[in-house]
């Protein structure tokens, strides 16, 4: 029982990690990027739409989604294209931050 109790919290400890929060300061960094079809401060220009306070968890999985291909769309493919896991995080993160 209490290794089990032992496992557990060792794997929750390491989900923790591999989730940790990105930093809102780096994603702004970052965001200039996406300025053109989100607006300076993610709140969107028709028809692409608006990030300014959505979920970070869920935009950090579309934006991984659109990378991997599991999301369609030509644009998305070619902006994260090259960033990195912690720069998606990040940018997650500074456009939960915006209200």
């Amino acid at each position: 029982m209490i290794r089990a109790l032992f496992a557990t919290g060792t794997m929750l400890a390491f989900v923790s990690v591999v989730h940790a929060a990105g930093d809102p300061a780096a994603g702004k960094a970052k965001a200039a990027a996406c300025a053109a079809c989100h607006g300076a401060n993610g709140q969107g220009v028709a028809p692409n739409p608006a990030l300014a306070g959505k979920n970070a968890d869920q935009m950090l999985q579309a934006l991984q989604d659109y990378k991997s291909g599991k999301r369609n769309n030509a644009v998305m493919k070619a902006m994260t294209a090259s960033l990195s896991d912690q720069d998606m995080a990040n940018l997650a993160a500074y456009y939960a931050s915006l209200k």
